[in-house]
């Protein structure tokens, strides 16, 4: 059905998902909250003093609530109409951070705007998500109607990426890559989503156990070489559906396997390193490649791209590190239970742990956590805001917090769902990719089980730009649901 011409400002108001703004609100009290909490110093100063994080955080809330007041104000059709030029503008300013920002910490992401910094890449959030709600919501598009509709989509989301990288954020970059999940919902292939997956388990492994030898080959290497034949055997049932093809498959493996043991050992004709275990997986996709011809199954040759791509990604990855920053190297490293490194990369981490840890089931109070109060974990109040908590209010203010994040994103889910048309759903659902990936990796990060990447807590961590960032990104989504019922 198409909008009214004549929706009055009163009526949207009527039609706001409150509950969503009641969460909202919950979480960005409780965050200036734990940010008095953590900045805290025993010197009595209020929470309210713009002297303080809090008092600061407090002003950036009350300017935020404004800003998703006039939102909501705005008819949502100058979101769908002006999507394209907001996020082409958007880029623009990602492009020319680098040269007009300031270094701060090796990272030139910061512009500064009168008395206030802003970091782009957190407003590009809400802008990306538009151009790709825009995009889905085209005529007759679907992802999978046409290959250059995958280019299109991609093109959206690597674009801030690879911009943001080059202000040297790789945490903010990392966000973007939330919004595959999007993609997945609107119709791209589970492969994919399995082959980026795998990426991360080869790129782990290959890490991890580089150092470690087994029968005279890297360990980690000897281990994705015999998932990849798995997973070859696995995708060949999947796609044939007969045991038939699956057995011969494994029989070659396992036939090449002995030979290339035997050349190598006993016959002491020595292949160069991996070759051996290189040269089976070669004869079996040589063998689904003569089945698929033969029997006309084109799906067969999926597992033998699999197999060259996995192989070929296997030796690009110590590449692919070394090109990673020192610190950056460091971290994973330790994530990885490589290298320890309590006093350095590991240090922040460590001490996240240990005050979480020492909050126990009810915590040690409002204003009484040790770890918090004598300044061991560094930057409490932005990206490890949750050790604070965790410290003060134990496990139960922890699951409290947690608890809010799900109601908030599974509200934002069942908002998706409602949604008329693409445009609302796409952006709705990039909306609750961005939650999730945040929540999830910032969490991650302050027990020690992601890499620390620099990922805020929405609406808990310190900062202007993350606040303003999510702020728009979830009033937007309130404006264009508002219309669902007032236009209806």
């Amino acid at each position: 059905m198409l909008p009214n011409q004549n929706e009055s400002s009163p009526s949207v108001f009527r039609y706001v998902d409150w509950t969503t703004v009641v969460i909202y609100l919950l979480m960005v009290i409780a965050g200036v909250v734990s940010i008095y909490a953590a900045s805290y110093d025993f010197d009595e100063a209020s929470m309210f003093s713009f002297d303080e994080f809090s008092g600061k955080q407090i002003r950036w809330i009350g300017l935020g609530l404004l800003l998703g007041f006039f939102i909501l104000l705005i008819d949502w059709r100058v979101f769908d109409t002006y999507a394209y030029p907001i996020y082409i503008g958007m880029l623009l300013l990602l492009i020319v951070t680098p040269f007009l920002a300031h270094d701060i910490k090796g990272s030139r992401s910061w512009l500064t705007v009168g008395p206030m910094s802003l970091q782009p890449a957190e407003f590009a959030k809400f802008a990306t998500a538009l151009a790709l709600a825009k995009l889905f919501s085209g005529y007759n598009f679907t992802l999978n109607a046409k290959a250059i509709n995958y280019v299109k989509a991609l093109a959206i989301i690597i674009l801030p990426i690879v911009f943001i990288l080059l202000q040297n954020e790789t945490g903010s970059a990392l966000a973007y890559l939330a919004l595959f999940f999007v993609l997945y919902r609107e119709g791209m292939s589970g492969l994919i989503l399995f082959a980026a997956l795998f990426a991360v388990v080869i790129f782990v492994v290959a890490v991890k156990f580089t150092d470690i030898m087994f029968l005279g080959i890297p360990s980690g290497e000897f281990a994705i070489m015999v998932m990849v034949m798995l997973i070859m055997i696995g995708m060949t049932f999947i796609y044939y559906r007969t045991l038939e093809t699956p057995r011969n498959l494994l029989f070659w493996f396992g036939g090449t396997l002995i030979l290339g043991w035997l050349l190598a050992g006993p016959c002491g004709i020595a292949l160069p390193g991996m070759g051996w275990m290189i040269g089976s997986v070669c004869v079996g996709c040589v063998y689904l490649c003569i089945e698929a011809l033969k029997r006309h199954r084109k799906a067969l040759f999926i597992p033998v791209a699999t197999a060259l791509l996995s192989i070929g990604f296997m030796f690009s990855v110590n590449f692919a590190f070394q090109k990673l920053q020192p610190h950056q190297q460091l971290r994973i490293l330790v994530v990885l239970g490589i290298e320890e490194d309590l006093r350095g990369a590991g240090y922040n981490v460590n001490q996240s742990k240990i005050a979480i840890g020492s909050g126990g089931l009810t915590g040690k109070g409002f204003l009484n956590g040790t770890q918090t109060k004598l300044k061991y974990v560094p930057e409490q109040h932005t990206d490890f805001i949750f050790c604070t908590i965790g410290e003060e209010e134990g496990f139960l203010g922890a699951i409290v917090v947690i608890g809010l994040y799900l109601a908030l994103i599974i509200k934002v889910i069942a908002i998706a769902e409602r949604q008329p048309r693409p445009f609302g759903r796409v952006y709705a659902y990039c909306v609750a990719s961005y939650f999730i990936f945040h929540f999830c990796i910032n969490i991650g990060m302050v027990i020690g089980l992601c890499p620390v990447i620099g990922i805020p807590l929405p609406f808990f961590s310190y900062g202007g730009s993350s606040l303003w960032g999510f702020t728009i990104l979830l009033f937007i989504l309130l404006r264009i649901d508002a219309a669902r019922k007032a236009y209806a």
